[in-house]
């Protein structure tokens, strides 16, 4: 998955919206205003922050190189991933378990928002 694909993937979830909140060098995707992927637009490498189950995030790390702890996030929640090693099928999971994990964390206002989407 290259970066014009995990973009369009992204933005094909309900609810989200591509922001430079940090500015112009990190893409920032939310839903309903709470960041489930982020990756910086000048890296040399292709690298994406989700948030993943604690548990997971280290059943990932152990199993698969290109997962590392999450750069400048909290460790425990957040899985930095080389796109340019994973698999599509693989990458498309992740960001759909951080897109879940974020959407079911919203508020009952907000997932019910979410789900009139």
């Amino acid at each position: 998955m290259d970066i014009e694909q995990f973009r369009e993937y992204c933005l094909s979830k309900k609810g989200v919206t591509e922001e430079l909140p940090f500015g112009p060098e990190t893409l920032v995707y939310k839903v309903m205003g709470k960041i489930f992927a982020l990756t910086g637009l000048d890296s040399e490498v292709f690298t994406v922050n989700l948030k993943c189950d604690p548990e997971k995030a280290i059943s990932l790390r152990e199993e698969f190189s290109f997962i590392i702890p999450g750069y400048h996030m909290n460790k425990k929640h957040w899985n930095t991933v080389n796109f340019e090693r994973t698999p599509t099928k693989m990458a498309t999971e992740l960001i759909n378990h951080s897109y879940e994990i974020v959407a079911s964390g919203l508020t009952k206002k907000l997932q019910a928002e979410l789900a009139q989407l």
